[in-house]
């Protein structure tokens, strides 16, 4: 693997490679990027489809380390695929993953250095704003913008209640908070994402840049777009909402908290009845939220499971 030379303050940008249909764009954004102080890291997940011509065409503009596993990683754990492109990275303080079908505008880079001193120390997350690609009616959204200061919590909550989106490649995060955390290993890594904001805040709210865009594609190619993928995505979204009540809640309220609760248990009913070691966490979870009218809720719910059990 090639070296490459740590400059004081230098960002790293990760590709986890396996589809090459709109992969171009992503190298040819990062070819026009206006500052190059960037190192870029290609983790080949074994793929059928060589990018090699791509990164012959584009790749000497910038700082580049192509890398091709031997096994196919991605379909077993994207988690995993996206920890061991990390590990192809030689120390570089600053880390963005980003998606081999999403690219940047041609002034991310540059802009990330401009407003470096204003979230140094104060951030572990600064993040673009976005515009949404459908790729397969190559049509975009509108461009999704951020507060400047956002705790993590109220960025995820603004995306639960549909009034934002979030996903992996607009976000660049510290190292520190990354080798603190790492990635919760959901199916599919649906919620893996919004998980590591989370996680990687660390209690420092976010930064945004909303003068500079990840365009982010969606089409039937990838996680997002797919259909036949909703079992796995239920049982990732089980996981997540656990995981959240269970690990974050210092940083929601007692209502917010009671909302998650009660998504969790929608959840697992989308695809099964509650066992009773759920039906036990939640009713102590309960016990320690308590609201009167919440409590009496899952109550009447909880006894109307029982007695339906004793029925049978």
């Amino acid at each position: 693997m090639e070296t490459i030379k740590k400059q004081e303050v230098m960002l790293a940008i990760v590709i986890p490679y396996f589809k090459i249909l709109y992969f171009e764009e992503t190298i040819k954004s990062l070819a026009n990027q206006t500052n190059k102080q960037f190192n870029v890291y290609i983790g080949d997940d074994a793929s059928s489809e060589d990018p090699c011509s791509i990164l012959e065409k584009h790749g000497n503009q910038f700082n580049l380390v192509y890398h091709r596993f031997d096994t196919n990683l991605g379909s077993i754990s994207l988690t995993k695929q996206w920890e061991r492109c990390i590990d192809l990275t030689q120390g570089e303080d600053w880390i963005m993953i980003l998606g081999d079908d999403d690219y940047l505008s041609d002034n991310v880079v540059e802009s990330w250095y401009k407003y470096f001193k204003h979230f140094d120390g104060k951030s572990n997350l600064v993040r673009f704003a976005t515009k949404i690609l459908d790729q397969n009616l190559n049509s975009f959204s509108a461009t999704f913008e951020h507060p400047i200061w956002e705790n993590a919590a109220a960025s995820y909550w603004r995306k639960l209640n549909h009034t934002t989106r979030s996903s992996l490649s607009e976000y660049i995060f510290s190292r520190t908070v990354y080798n603190k955390y790492g990635f919760q290993n959901f199916p599919l890594a649906w919620n893996s994402d919004d998980c590591a904001w989370l996680d990687f805040s660390d209690y420092k709210s976010i930064f945004t840049i909303n003068e500079s865009t990840v365009f982010v594609g969606i089409s039937t190619s990838n996680i997002s777009g797919k259909n036949d993928n909703l079992s796995l995505k239920q049982q990732s979204q089980i996981a997540f909402y656990k995981y959240t009540i269970s690990e974050k809640e210092a940083i929601f309220s007692k209502k917010e908290l009671l909302m998650l609760m009660r998504k969790y248990e929608n959840e697992i009913l989308k695809e099964r009845h509650l066992t009773s070691l759920e039906w036990l966490y939640l009713f102590f979870k309960y016990i320690k939220y308590f609201d009167k009218k919440d409590t009496k809720k899952f109550i009447k719910r909880l006894l109307n499971t029982i007695l339906k059990r004793h029925e049978y």
